[in-house]
C-alpha cells in the first residue's frame, strides 16, 4: 500500500531535493499519510490475525470518509497523483453513492452545480436518455 507516484520517483532519484506535491495541502496529506497507515499496519496484521480484521477495516475507512466535500474532493485529487488506488477507489465509491438513487435535481443540490441547460435541451436530454430515468 501506498503512493506509486513517489515510489517510481524515488526508483528513478528524482525525490534527492523533495517531491513536489502541487495543490495538495498539509492538511489533506496528512490525511493521506493517516490512511496510508493505517492500511499498511492493516496488511501487516492481516498476515497474522483473524480474517475478522478486515471488517474493522472497512469501519475505519466509513469514518475516515466522513469528512466535508471539499475535503473528499482534495482527497481524490491528491489520491489520483499520487496514484494510491485503494484511497482513490475510496473516495470515489463515496461520491457515487452521494448520487446513488438521486434525481439529476437532487444531484445538483447535493455537490451545488449550476444547471445550464435550457428547458429544451434537458428535455431533449430526457428524451434521448429515457432508459437512466426509468
Amino acid at each position: 500500500m501506498g503512493s506509486q507516484t513517489i515510489r517510481h520517483m524515488i526508483e528513478d532519484d528524482c525525490a534527492d531535493n523533495g517531491i513536489p506535491l502541487p495543490n495538495v495541502s498539509s492538511k489533506i496529506l496528512a490525511k493521506v499519510i493517516e490512511y496510508c497507515n493505517k492500511h499498511v499496519h492493516a496488511a501487516a496484521a492481516d498476515t497474522t490475525a483473524a480474517s475478522g480484521d478486515g471488517e474493522d477495516l472497512k469501519s475505519w475507512d466509513a469514518e475516515f470518509v466522513k469528512v466535508d466535500q471539499a475535503t473528499l474532493f482534495d482527497l481524490i485529487l491528491a489520491a489520483n497523483y499520487l496514484n494510491i488506488k485503494g484511497l482513490l477507489d475510496l473516495t470515489c465509491q463515496t461520491v457515487a453513492d452521494m448520487m446513488k438513487g438521486k434525481t439529476p435535481e437532487e444531484i445538483r443540490e447535493t455537490f451545488n452545480i449550476k444547471n445550464d441547460f435550457t428547458k429544451e435541451e434537458e428535455d431533449e436530454i430526457r428524451r434521448e436518455n429515457q432508459w437512466a430515468f426509468e
